[in-house]
């Protein structure tokens, strides 16, 4: 009997329908290999959403994504609402759905394909072998911490604050999704911190250390975040899995990224404690190539692959689209983002045909 999941789609602005329809036909050709069955059901967020009903993100949205076995999100925004007030933005509406969803862990991977180890910065040496994880905590710290605002003294003289602050309780949730991740990989997992200038830092570090103690199999190192990013860039592959808080978790994360050469390759996930997980690429809207069979559906693909693995428990599927993109890469196929001398640059629309292709014929 074929597995049966219910999976809520937001293609939401710019690219993201062109790209949504493409894993959606990818997942569809999956199915049928793996005998899984989906029942997509589409939804609106973000700009798409603001046009259709006034808000971000409607509560029938949030309600569907809640009865959902996973959320399969494209991409949000555009110049069009930049104009308007930031809790009625497009934005918005990613923030109001992961808090929704309760979901406070974000894994991007940032992992080098050989096709595309040309296209990083950095030299081919430093980069070949890359295959980061890193997990991120998504709810709290600076971004979230209270007090926060623009406040003015007596004399008006305005003042900036925002606070970084953890719960032990949030400190070793996120602990241990991280330390759960890297046990799935290659059992090293890196704490990156601030704790020789920051009191949230050393009881960040004191409860990974903790944490450390009932995962034996995992090798814990600590560094402080400006090392971590020298790192980096220096020796990018001696990690394996890295974990963080929210503000350095988001500068590292499109650090490791750009080591790829392209964040339109790119998938992530974000987790809570239960429910369904919510899976979106890196890369943003662009609403300058929208409409014109122009995006990169890759990252988008792969993160379908991502749901399958984390949320629908269905590694052999997710290991199947994985390799239907390498072998269309093998194969000299290219987005214009990824073009390269001598090979065969396709559209959106072409790139999943030829993702199907090289599907049927596994």
């Amino acid at each position: 009997m074929a597995a049966q999941y219910r999976i809520t789609i937001l293609p939401g602005d710019g690219i993201g329908p062109e790209i949504m329809a493409v894993a959606v036909d990818v997942l569809k050709a999956i199915g049928k290999k793996c005998a899984i069955e989906f029942t997509f059901t589409e939804a609106l967020i973000g700009g798409a959403a603001i046009d259709a009903t006034g808000e971000p993100l409607p509560e029938k949205t949030l309600q569907e994504c809640r009865q959902s076995d996973a959320v399969l999100l494209a991409a949000i925004g555009g110049y069009k609402w930049d104009s308007l007030p930031p809790q009625q933005r497009p934005e918005a509406g990613l923030l109001g759905l992961r808090a929704g969803l309760e979901l406070f862990a974000n894994l991007r991977p940032a992992k080098i394909l050989p096709q595309l180890i040309d296209a990083s910065s950095l030299k081919k040496e430093v980069v070949e072998g890359v295959d980061i994880m890193v997990v991120r905590e998504l709810t709290g710290g600076i971004y979230f911490g209270k007090p926060r605002g623009i406040f003015s003294d007596e004399s008006g003289v305005r003042r900036g604050v925002n606070t970084m602050v953890y719960s032990e309780a949030e400190i070793d949730r996120i602990g241990r999704v991280a330390f759960e991740t890297a046990r799935k990989r290659r059992g090293k997992l890196c704490s990156v911190d601030k704790a020789n200038v920051l009191d949230v830092s050393q009881l960040w570090r004191d409860r990974m250390t903790k944490l450390s103690i009932e995962y034996p199999d995992v090798e814990l190192s600590h560094l402080y975040v400006d090392n971590a990013a020298m790192q980096l860039l220096r020796a990018p592959k001696q990690f394996d899995t890295i974990v963080t808080g929210n503000l350095f978790g988001d500068i590292l994360s499109d650090a490791a990224a750009m080591l790829t050469g392209s964040i339109g390759m790119l998938p992530s996930a974000s987790l809570g404690a239960s429910g369904p997980g919510l899976y979106e690429p890196v890369h943003g809207s662009a609403p300058d190539i929208a409409g014109q069979d122009k995006a990169n559906p890759l990252a988008q693909v792969l993160s379908a692959a991502m749901m399958l693995r984390y949320s629908l428990n269905q590694p052999a599927a997710a290991d199947l689209i994985e390799a239907s993109v390498s072998q269309v890469l093998q194969s000299g196929f290219r987005t214009g983002d990824i073009m390269a001398t001598g090979m065969t640059q396709l559209g959106c629309r072409g790139m999943g045909d030829a993702l199907l292709q090289a599907i049927a014929a596994m």
